[in-house]
């Protein structure tokens, strides 16, 4: 299944509930990204939001960054309890730890650095095996969390108060899938640096 497919899947179900429908659903696509796998849920939020559901715009905004919060707080609690209660084998312990050598930042800091170019996957296995501080690594999840979405549901205000809805939402739209597009771009590039930086690494070791 693709990651828009499920996407649209929850907001098939939770459609009927209105404004009450549209705030869980993006909770629960916020959750889901972070805990299994990716859910773009960047269009989803703006779609919701462009719903409108005959709600003041800062209201809605308002439940959908609650919600987003929620969300990606409980994912990353989900998965670093679980990982904190496995067993993980010392040689993936040693992987992990020499991925994050290679980073930009090394500690809690690389989760708002995550927002801009995410090479963090399970975010909450990888603050229980790098041992990060859980209550200022969730802080730096609030933080970066909030400013994101709260600029791009700033934004999506500002084009609904300006523009007619149906170019409101197009403009929206390619707005956020410009801002997918450029978080891969920023992803591939430090990938390829990490991947240069071991290879130098490795040359000097031997």
């Amino acid at each position: 299944m693709s990651d828009l497919g499920i996407g649209y899947i929850i907001a098939e179900l939770f459609g009927p509930l209105g404004a009450i429908g549209g705030v869980l659903c993006i909770l629960l696509l916020f959750f889901i990204d972070a805990v299994i796998f990716p859910t773009v849920p960047e269009l989803f939020t703006v779609l919701v939001f462009m719903q409108g559901y005959g709600l003041d715009p800062l209201l809605l905004g308002a439940l959908l960054l609650a919600a987003i919060a929620v969300g990606e707080v409980a994912g990353l609690l989900t998965l670093y309890w679980i990982v904190k209660r496995l067993r993980v084998p010392v040689r993936l312990q040693r992987i992990i730890m020499g991925y994050r050598d290679f980073l930009v930042c090394r500690d809690e800091k690389m989760i708002l650095v995550n927002r801009v170019a995410p090479v963090l996957p399970f975010m909450g296995a990888f603050v229980a095996l790098c041992h990060w501080d859980l209550k200022r690594s969730i802080a730096y999840l609030l933080i970066g969390g909030m400013t994101k979405y709260g600029l791009i549901l700033l934004l999506s205000g500002f084009f609904l108060a300006y523009l007619e809805k149906g170019t409101a939402t197009t403009v929206t739209i390619a707005m956020v899938l410009a801002v997918i597009a450029l978080s891969f771009v920023a992803t591939m590039v430090r990938k390829r640096r990490m991947k240069t930086e071991v290879c130098k690494d490795a040359d000097r070791s031997a």
